[in-house]
């Protein structure tokens, strides 16, 4: 499970050096390898990283769903298209391709958010505008949704 929210730097090349907290259990775990896409959410621009498996998983999803589908085809052609295998390298590091940094508008400071089975990443200029639009809609709005109302935060 990925949680919390950490700001790394992105270096001159594009690598993200993945926090200490991840870096074992990836190596370890999962042989260091990583699947990094677009994120289809298009009020804002972040990528998403998933583990093999869990990236296997939504890809079979897709893969199943009738290509006949207009909508099934566009979404074929962005996540899958989008779609990157990276590695860890000796320092923790994966190499960020540079359409997606572009696409992410991911420059020297980025935000990693913990998405449970997923990091989002996002340049820390978008995550904290984002943040905090988010905390104004939900002190505007008062009361929450009711399926939210039996979390004991």
């Amino acid at each position: 499970m990925f949680r919390g929210m950490n700001t790394v730097s992105l270096d001159a090349k594009g690598r993200l050096a993945m926090p200490a907290r991840y870096r074992e259990r990836l190596s370890n775990d999962h042989g260091g390898r990583l699947v990094v896409t677009i994120d289809l959410d298009t009020r804002h621009r972040c990528l998403s990283l998933y583990l093999p498996a869990e990236w296997e998983k939504i890809e079979r999803q897709i893969d199943g769903m009738s290509g006949l589908n207009e909508h099934v085809r566009r979404m074929k052609h962005l996540l899958i298209g989008h779609a990157n295998d990276l590695d860890l390298d000796r320092n923790g590091r994966v190499l960020l391709p540079q359409e997606l940094r572009q696409y992410a508008g991911l420059e020297k400071q980025v935000c990693l958010v913990g998405q449970g089975k997923k990091l989002e990443i996002w340049s820390q200029e978008n995550w904290l505008s984002k943040r905090d639009e988010w905390l104004e809609e939900v002190h505007e709005q008062g009361e929450l949704p009711e399926e939210l109302t039996n979390l004991a935060l």
